[in-house]
């Protein structure tokens, strides 16, 4: 089985490679954000820096679960191939875990340019036991949207899952306090923030790298975004498999 879910993960890491705009899209608009926003204004603020680094390194990571994961779902259940694999001894789960590794492979890919722009050309700071803290809770937060971007994928055809992901993606992604910072953001903005997932996420990801007390309501509600879509990930593959195989 192991030999399965390797094979399925090259082969879909080969697949993101040859087209690597989505690769591209979640790596680069975040770097470029780091150059324009990030370092003429908080280049010289350590914790600032620091905080700003991490935030942008969860919205590229952001982008490749939920849009990312979810055009590639939808688009696998529009291919005459993905039927075949299901009635195959081994079942959906050796495909369905290379789905899962090789997002977690770009999501990883996608945060290394943030972080060069962040060493580079601010005064971020972070020790090496914090960066892996850092990643460890950026792979916690994404799971959520992982989660998202499988509901999203298994119940819509691929265009309009494209255009929901990214309607889902950006308000967000700024009601979360990842391309400004929570205190400057509207009154009403800030009431809202803490009961998004992407609060929760963030506050996970500061704590770890910026030692940033959290929030325990952004804490808590991000445990239950999770578990919410965990329910309506699994609702929606039994939907599909339902559909398909009734």
């Amino acid at each position: 089985m192991s030999n399965l879910v390797l094979a399925h993960t090259r082969f879909l890491m080969v697949e993101q490679i040859r087209v690597p705009i989505g690769l591209l899209a979640s790596s680069l608009f975040p770097a470029i954000s780091m150059l324009a926003f990030v370092v003429p204004f908080a280049g010289q603020d350590v914790r600032g820096a620091t905080t700003a680094t991490a935030s942008l390194m969860f919205f590229g990571a952001m982008s490749a679960a939920l849009i990312g994961l979810s055009n590639a779902v939808s688009q696998d259940r529009e291919r005459s191939w993905n039927p075949y694999l299901r009635t195959l001894p081994a079942g959906p789960f050796p495909r369905f875990a290379g789905r899962i590794l090789s997002t977690l492979a770009v999501m990883l890919i996608s945060v290394i340019p943030v972080l060069v722009v962040g060493a580079l050309f601010t005064v971020a700071t972070i020790t090496p036991a914090r960066l892996l803290l850092g990643l460890g809770a950026l792979v916690t937060g994404v799971v959520p949207f992982m989660l998202m971007g499988l509901f999203v994928g298994f119940v819509m055809a691929s265009k309009a899952a494209m255009a929901v992901s990214q309607l889902l993606f950006f308000p967000m992604a700024i009601l979360g306090g990842l391309l400004l910072p929570p205190q400057i953001l509207p009154e009403f903005v800030q009431v809202v923030s803490p009961y998004v997932p992407t609060r929760g996420a963030a506050e996970l990801i500061w704590w770890a790298t910026a030692g940033v007390s959290p929030s325990a309501v952004s804490l808590v509600m991000l445990a239950v975004w999770t578990v919410l879509l965990a329910a309506a990930a699994v609702w929606a593959y039994r939907r599909d498999e339902g559909r398909r195989f009734s």
